[in-house]
C-alpha cells in the first residue's frame, strides 16, 4: 500500500513540476533535462528541481522595482517605435554604422541611456587596484557602497576593513554588500570583522550550506566600488591576497580591474543601491547617494546590469550584438570559456566573415570540471577559423571583450551559462577607440606570453581524455 501511495504521489508531483518546466524554461537542454531527472529520479529529482531550478529571483526583484519584467510585447514595441536610439552627437563623431547599431541593442535590451563625458582607467592585478580603491575610499565625505563576491581574510582583506572603519569613523554612510556563498571562502567569514568595527554590512542570498561552492547558482557576481557618486570602480577583482602578485603566493592570480567617473557612476551607483535594498530592504536615498553628474572625459558609456531577473541574458544577447556587428576583430579574454550554441555560431560566423577571432584562456584553470568542458568544446571554434591562446601562470581572472578596436565591453561576467544565465553579473560597454587601444595593448601583451593552440594538439587526446572532457561537456549548462 505503501508503494502505491508513493507511486501516486510521484507521477502527480512529476507531472505538475513537469508542467512548471515546460511553461517556464526557454533552454531546451536545460528543459529536457530537469524533465528527465523529475521521472528517473521518483520524488527526489521533483525536490532537486524546486530547490534548485525555480529562480525565485525575478518577482521580488520587479517588485521592488515597482515593475515587472519587460514583456515580450513592450519590449518589440521598443525596438519597433526606435525608443532604445540614442541622440546621434552622444556617439564619437567618426562613429560607425556599427556602433550606431550596437548602441541600439544594447539600449533596447537595458533601457538606459549612453552617457557621454566618462573616463575609464584600467588597473592591473591587486597591485595596482586596490591602492587606488582604498585611496578612493579615504578621500570619500558622504558615502562608500561596496559590493563583491569574495571578501577574503589577509593582507588585502585587512587593507579594506581598515579603510571603511576609517570612512565610518568620519562619518561616512557605508554599506558593504557580500554574496552569501563569496562570503564563505575564508574562516571565519571576515563579515564579523566588519561588524565589530561598526560597518554596516549585509550578505546576499545567503548560503544554507555553510561552506563555499563554485557551482551555486543566482549568486551575486558584480564587484562594485562607487564613491560620493563620484568615483566608481568595476571589473572582475575579488578581494583576495592572491590577486597581489608582488606576494607571489601559489596560487596567484592576475585580474584587470577598471576606475570608472563621469556621469556613467550614477548607473554603477544605481545598481548597487537596488543590490543593497534587495538584500537588506533599506533604501538608500539623500545627498549621500545622489549621484555627480560632471564631466570627467571623452569617453560614451553605458552599464549594464545581467541576471536572472527582469536583467535575464542582457549581457548575453549584448555580446551577440556586438558579434553580429564586428567587421575587423573580436578580442576576448575570460577564465571560463563555456560559450552555448548561440555564441558558438556567432563566433563560426564571424570568423566566417573574415572577422579575426583570437580567444585567450588560461592553459590551467582552477575549477577542474570547467576545464574539462572547455577543453572539449574548443574544437567547435577551432575548426572554423577562430584562434585560441593558452596563458601560463598565474592564472589569468581577467574578462575583456575588444571589438574592432572601437567597442569594449568590461566587468564581471565569464563566457559561460553560469554568468550569462544564473548569476547577477555588471559591465560597462564603452565606446571609444583610445580606450580599446588601452586594452588591445594589455591583450597583446597576454597573447605574447602565451601559446597558439592548434586544432592537432586537441585531436590528439588519448580517448580517455578526450571521454574524459566529453563527460564533463555535457554538465556545461550547469557549470
Amino acid at each position: 500500500m505503501i508503494a502505491v501511495l508513493i507511486t501516486v504521489a510521484h507521477i502527480l508531483l512529476a507531472i505538475g513540476v513537469s508542467a512548471h518546466i515546460i511553461l517556464t524554461k526557454d533552454d531546451v537542454r536545460s528543459a529536457i533535462g530537469w524533465v528527465g531527472l523529475v521521472w528517473l529520479a521518483p520524488v527526489l529529482g521533483s525536490i532537486l528541481y524546486i530547490v534548485l531550478g525555480v529562480n525565485r529571483i525575478s518577482r521580488p526583484a520587479g517588485a521592488m522595482r515597482g515593475r515587472g519584467p519587460l514583456r515580450d510585447e513592450d519590449r518589440a514595441q521598443v525596438v519597433r517605435t526606435g525608443t532604445a536610439l540614442v541622440p546621434a552627437h552622444v556617439l564619437p563623431p567618426d562613429a560607425s554604422e556599427s556602433l550606431h547599431a550596437i548602441a541600439r541593442v544594447v539600449g533596447a535590451l537595458t533601457r538606459k541611456p549612453l552617457t557621454a563625458g566618462c573616463a575609464i582607467d584600467p588597473l592591473l592585478n591587486g597591485d595596482e587596484a586596490y591602492p587606488a580603491m582604498i585611496a578612493a575610499i579615504d578621500a570619500a565625505t558622504q558615502s562608500v557602497g561596496m559590493a563583491t563576491y569574495i571578501f577574503d581574510r589577509g593582507v588585502a582583506g585587512q587593507m579594506f576593513v581598515d579603510a571603511l572603519a576609517r570612512a565610518v569613523a568620519r562619518g561616512v554612510a557605508v554599506r558593504v554588500l557580500i554574496d552569501g556563498v563569496g562570503a564563505l571562502y575564508s574562516h571565519p567569514p571576515i563579515v564579523h570583522d566588519l561588524r565589530a568595527h561598526h560597518i554596516p554590512v549585509a550578505r546576499f542570498l545567503p548560503s544554507v550550506i555553510p561552506m563555499p561552492h563554485p557551482y551555486f547558482n543566482l549568486r551575486n557576481h558584480r564587484k562594485l566600488l562607487v564613491i560620493d557618486g563620484r568615483v566608481g570602480f568595476c571589473g572582475g577583482l575579488n578581494v583576495r591576497d592572491a590577486c597581489l602578485l608582488a606576494r607571489h603566493s601559489p596560487d596567484a592570480t592576475q585580474d584587470i580591474h577598471f576606475r570608472v567617473r563621469g556621469p556613467v557612476v550614477g548607473q554603477l551607483l544605481s545598481a548597487f543601491r537596488f543590490d543593497w535594498e534587495f538584500a537588506t530592504h533599506e533604501p538608500l536615498t539623500g545627498p549621500a547617494w545622489t549621484p555627480d553628474t560632471d564631466v570627467a572625459g571623452s569617453l560614451v558609456a553605458r552599464g549594464i546590469a545581467d541576471g536572472p531577473d527582469e536583467d535575464f541574458e542582457t549581457l548575453l544577447m549584448t555580446i551577440l550584438g556586438g558579434l553580429a556587428e564586428a567587421r575587423r576583430s573580436v578580442r576576448i579574454v575570460t577564465p571560463y570559456f563555456l560559450p552555448d550554441a548561440p555564441l558558438i555560431a556567432a563566433l563560426r560566423v564571424a570568423a566566417l566573415r573574415g572577422v579575426e577571432v583570437d580567444i585567450l584562456l588560461p592553459e590551467h584553470g582552477n575549477l577542474r570540471l570547467v576545464q574539462w568542458a572547455a577543453t572539449a568544446q574548443l574544437a567547435q571554434v577551432l575548426s572554423w577559423g577562430c584562434r585560441v591562446y593558452l596563458s601560463g601562470p598565474p592564472f589569468d581572472h581577467s574578462k575583456l571583450l575588444v571589438i574592432d578596436n572601437t567597442w569594449s565591453l568590461v566587468g564581471s561576467h565569464n563566457w559561460d551559462p553560469r554568468s550569462l544565465r544564473l548569476n547577477f553579473e555588471y559591465d560597462v560597454e564603452c565606446y571609444s577607440a583610445d580606450f580599446a587601444a588601452r586594452l588591445d595593448a594589455i591583450i597583446d601583451a597576454k597573447i605574447a606570453a602565451s601559446r597558439l593552440l592548434p586544432l592537432a594538439e586537441l585531436e590528439s587526446r588519448s580517448i580517455l581524455r578526450r571521454l574524459r572532457d566529453g563527460a564533463a561537456w555535457l554538465a556545461q549548462p550547469y557549470l
